[in-house]
Formats: structure tokens, C-alpha cells, sequence
């Protein structure tokens, strides 16, 4: 948004109102953030401003307790599964709303996109019964599935949206050639796409490192993610670790946001006319 040199006294005030309220409004919903950063370099054991002191004693402990380790290590694990596996099958999913024409299209799709939609907590608990059932509560195939399931409507979105400005007519001519379609998908479709691919397994990555409903209803002991040991640490025993651990998601999540708006412009040039 940006005010026109020839802008009349009612525009140049509505632009700088709206300046005023959206600064505002992002003041607010940020503000909250960035008070927990400050907190995690306080040398006291206690949450309060002013800080006591500053240190690097709640990132140690994060990195060299146990605990902390096995939960940042069980996220890196169980995220990194779920998104390569919500990757793989909702490309295959986007692909094939894409390129067929069937009844009952809209349905599928719906039902591919409703774990976005369903509240989180009836997910969970709907996964923990079925998994009951099966043996999968309390193990890392059963996060993993849960997760999957969670992120894959991610990767079916933006690889469906990215396909939207693809060209069929290359798949044919490559197949013309004596391609088979595997040849087909990774030599001509995935290239072309592959903004949209990443942008999703990004998300599905993202949604499962910081879920911890499902992670409370279908984890054990040995599954413990980091989200979920920062909700026990807030019931049980509130420290800076916590803030600690909460700025290391923080950074981790503007990563991941800057390399996706690196991808939507790579994107865009790609797909704008030379």
C-alpha cells in the first residue's frame, strides 16, 4: 500500500488511520511475543521484570538436560517423518484432483482438507480411540500417522495451487518422447512445482513440531515432544527454561517463514511471463 503523490486530504487521512490501526493491531497481537525473549536471558530463577541479570544459564539447560534433549530430539524425529510422509501423499493427492475429472470431486477434496477444519481436540480424540484399538497409542508410528494426517491438507493446498498455472501440454509432449509418467513427474512436473512442494512440506513440518493436543492424548512417556514438555513445565515447575525453549520456537518459525516467502517470490518469477 502506498499514498499517491496526488492523493486528496480524505485519502492521506484514511491512509495514515489505517497505518495507525494496523500498526496498532500487530503491536498487539506481537507484543506478547517479544516479551517472553527478554525473560529467557534472565539470570533468576523467577519470571519478572526488571531482569536480574543476563544469561545464557536457561539455553544450557535446554541444550544439556535430558529431558529437554529427548523432547527437542522426538520433535525433530516425529516432524521430520510426518512431513516427508504428508509430503509424498498429498502431492500424490493434489495431482490427481488436478489432472482427473471424476463425481464426487468437491467431496474428496473436502474430506482431504477437513483435518484443517475439525477442532483440533476431536481430532485427538478420535485418533487416541482408533489407536487404541490398534495398538498405536503410546508409540512413534502412532504420532507420526496422527501427524501426517494433520499436515498433509497443508501440501494438498499449495501443490494444488501451484498446479493450477501448469501447463499440461509439457507432460504430453514428454510422454510423446517415450517418457514413462514416473520419468514424466520427476523430469518435467516436480521442477516446475517444487516451490509449492517444499512451501507444504514446510507447513506440515511446522504443524506437526508445534502440536501438542494429539501429543497429550496418543504420546507416552518416550514420546514426549517439546511443545508437550513445555506444557507440563507450565503445570509443574514455571522457569526461564520455558521462555527459553518458546524463543528457540520463535526463531525457528521466522526461519521457516523466511525461506517460504523466498519460495512464493521464487515462485512468482518463475511463473511470471519473461
Amino acid at each position: 500500500m502506498k499514498l499517491q503523490p496526488y492523493a486528496t486530504m480524505g485519502q492521506k487521512v484514511w491512509f495514515y488511520t489505517f497505518l495507525t490501526i494496523a500498526g496498532g493491531g500487530l503491536l498487539f497481537l506481537v507484543l506478547p511475543i517479544l516479551v517472553i525473549i527478554p525473560l529467557s536471558f534472565n539470570s533468576s530463577s523467577f519470571l519478572s521484570y526488571p531482569l536480574d541479570g543476563f544469561s545464557f544459564r536457561w539455553y544450557e539447560e535446554v541444550f544439556h538436560s535430558e529431558i529437554w534433549v529427548r523432547a527437542i530430539k522426538n520433535s525433530l524425529i516425529i516432524g521430520s517423518a510426518s512431513a516427508f510422509l504428508a509430503t509424498v501423499l498429498g502431492t500424490l493427492a493434489a495431482m490427481g484432483l488436478t489432472q482427473a475429472n471424476f463425481r464426487g470431486k468437491g467431496a474428496v477434496n473436502a474430506l482431504l482438507v477437513s483435518p484443517m477444519i475439525v477442532p483440533i481436540v476431536i481430532s485427538a480424540l478420535g485418533l487416541y480411540f482408533f489407536f487404541a484399538e490398534i495398538g498405536l497409542n503410546a508409540t512413534y508410528t502412532g504420532l507420526i500417522l496422527a501427524h501426517t494426517a494433520l499436515g498433509a491438507p497443508f501440501v494438498v493446498i499449495t501443490v494444488t495451487a501451484t498446479l493450477q498455472g501448469f501447463d499440461n501440454s509439457m507432460m504430453r509432449a514428454a510422454a510423446s518422447l517415450g517418457a514413462n509418467p514416473v520419468t514424466v513427474f520427476f523430469s518435467v512436473v516436480l521442477p516446475l512445482i517444487l516451490p509449492g512442494v517444499v512451501s507444504g512440506a514446510l507447513f506440515a513440518f511446522a504443524t506437526s513440531f508445534d502440536e501438542v493436543v494429539v501429543v497429550l492424548f496418543s504420546a507416552g512417556p518416550e514420546q514426549r515432544t517439546l511443545p508437550r514438555q513445555m506444557f507440563d513445565g507450565i503445570k509443574e515447575n514455571i522457569t526461564p527454561a520455558i521462555m527459553a525453549a518458546a524463543t528457540l520456537l520463535i526463531m525457528f518459525a521466522l526461519a521457516l517463514l523466511s525461506v517460504l516467502e523466498y519460495l512464493r517470490r521464487r515462485s512468482e518469477k518463475l511463473n511470471s511471463p519473461s
